[in-house]
């Protein structure tokens, strides 16, 4: 009823640039907060940054100044703009959306399927 799905992944070089775009689609009324997640092996998920949906973006330590989220609301979409990519941001990255759908007009906490993210020479 409700689907976020990512794209953009891949295989980058040291100091390479990737942007990750997730649209989401479905019974939606409206969307909140959007915001990315990364999860590398055998670590806990983490945030990486969020947006709301007036624009104002909040990143982890270990991405300012790299990373830069934005998001389309007639499109639903939000990206997250990749640069200067280290080995260590080697992970899969999740998509996160806070969904007012239109059916019961209830917020709903989504998460895409994830999109594989490898830095590596």
């Amino acid at each position: 009823q409700v689907q976020l799905v990512e794209s953009g992944g891949g295989l980058v070089q040291p100091g390479g640039s990737l942007r990750l775009s997730c649209a989401a689609s479905g019974i939606i009324l409206n969307i909140n907060a959007m915001g990315w997640y990364r999860e590398a092996p055998g670590k806990q998920r983490e945030l990486v940054a969020t947006i709301t949906r007036g624009g104002f973006a909040r990143y982890a330590d270990f991405v300012k100044g790299r990373f830069t989220i934005s998001r389309d609301n007639a499109k639903n979409t939000v990206y997250l703009q990749m640069n200067s990519l280290k080995p260590e941001d080697t992970a899969v990255y999740y998509c996160n959306a806070e969904i007012v759908r239109s059916d019961n007009k209830l917020t709903y906490n989504y998460w895409g399927q994830g999109t594989q993210v490898t830095v590596s020479a």
